[in-house]
């Protein structure tokens, strides 16, 4: 019943984060980063999100060692050695799910929201042709997931004409914002079942500070995001052996944070 106020306290310690980001690493270099380098390179701000993600799932079952969020984050994939995730859930050697934390601020919009989109997509067709290849036996089809939380201002939100040297781009994508490109994105990759879950936030600097956000479309609402997830983790819970979620190993250092 608290999530919406557990969401928009992750919102405030997003921007609040980059704040104190930008102050510090500003001051300690003697100059300021290149615009909102220096809250991006100090990284952390998506702490509050990705705590809050864990706290659910070990609310709703799932061991506190069985959650990585800050370290043993690393997957195997099929074009390259290993990748980070964000957030892993394994369990005794199965992998239940994996999540990528994402978000853009500042003036940079075209070219972040290509690297956004190559990104999500590159990322979702290496984990595949990994599992495809046995990469993560004996675990059955992850769920895979992507949140995105974009910073909401009148660049954002303004139409944008697309470039159409040669041919036409799909209907949906004319004169449509970078916060309007992002929903398209992201409905399409849950469509294209590249993604099991996907959240999509609009918050605005000042609105942020006091925890105030946006959900554009209820497909992509943290609420229905959260569900998925826990849904897909309370299905293992249900078919695991007794005590096999309370057999703990060893205690694992990545679900400190």
């Amino acid at each position: 019943m608290d999530l919406d106020k557990r969401l928009r306290n992750a919102v405030r310690h997003f921007w609040t984060t980059r704040d104190a980001q930008a102050r510090k690493q500003g001051g300690a270099a003697g100059r300021r980063d290149a615009g909102a380098r220096a809250a991006v390179t100090g990284g952390k701000q998506m702490n509050g999100f990705i705590s809050l993600v864990r706290d659910l799932l070990v609310e709703n079952g799932i061991s506190s060692p069985s959650v990585y969020c800050h370290r043993n984050i690393e997957l195997p994939g099929y074009f390259r050695p290993e990748k980070c995730w964000d957030l892993l859930v394994v369990v005794e050697g199965t992998l239940i799910a994996s999540i990528e934390f994402k978000s853009q601020v500042g003036p940079s919009l075209g070219n972040n929201y290509n690297n956004r989109t190559e990104e999500a997509l590159g990322n979702a067709t290496d984990i595949w042709a990994a599992y495809r290849e046995g990469a993560f036996k004996p675990s059955a089809r992850p769920w895979l997931g992507f949140f995105m939380l974009l910073e909401e201002t009148q660049r954002s939100t303004a139409p944008v004409r697309a470039r159409e040297p040669h041919f036409k781009v799909f209907p949906e994508f004319k004169a449509a914002s970078y916060a309007k490109r992002y929903e398209i994105l992201l409905t399409k990759l849950l469509r294209e079942r590249l993604y099991d879950g996907a959240c999509f936030l609009l918050s605005d600097r000042a609105g942020g500070r006091k925890g105030h956000f946006r959900e554009p479309n209820p497909e992509l609402s943290f609420r229905t995001f959260a569900e998925s997830l826990v849904a897909r983790a309370i299905a293992h819970l249900r078919t695991s052996p007794p005590g096999k979620m309370v057999k703990d190993t060893a205690e694992n250092p990545g679900s400190e944070g």
